[in-house]
């Protein structure tokens, strides 16, 4: 069984995310998906609020876990007998930090990273621009799946 790691702090979840999961779920037989409780960032949501929401726009999907954790991404990964660790980029500066990152943690424990670029319907969405558009009123109906867009609504009424 090949089971891969998909972290991220999905705060919120949008519909690229959305798009790796799915095609990961294609591609593998188990997938992880691992969201980071980083303190270091203020989230919007809480960690129990972003799995609540990562699993409701992964119900629809096989094979599909999702778990909230705090420390290294690649000592979780090891301890869910992952044999990757599957990182969603956008474009050439999300590369570069993935490369970095993936080559640090090949150091660090052997496991590989798979970077999955995105579909270009989604290419241009990003949480953190999801967050701004919600918090300054605007739509974003089209950018996150339903569930995520009346999450946001209600977290920010």
């Amino acid at each position: 069984m090949t089971v891969v790691v998909c972290p991220g702090s999905f705060d919120p979840p949008t519909n690229g995310h959305v798009d790796v999961f799915e095609r990961c779920a294609a591609l593998f037989d188990r997938v992880v998906v691992a969201v980071v409780a980083n303190p270091s960032k203020q989230p919007l949501f809480s960690i129990d609020e972003r799995v609540g929401l990562v699993r409701a726009v992964t119900a629809h999907l096989d094979g599909i876990d999702v778990e909230g954790f705090e420390g290294l991404v690649v000592e979780f990964a090891r301890s869910r007998q992952a044999t990757a660790i599957v990182k969603g980029v956008r474009g050439p500066s999300d590369f570069d930090y993935e490369w970095q990152m993936a080559s640090m943690n090949n150091h660090l424990t052997g496991i590989d990273t798979v970077l999955v670029p995105a579909a270009p319907a989604v290419s241009f969405i990003s949480a953190s621009l999801v967050r701004e558009i919600a918090r300054l009123g605007g739509a974003v109906d089209t950018l996150v799946p339903a569930a995520v867009a009346a999450a946001l609504k209600e977290k920010l009424q």
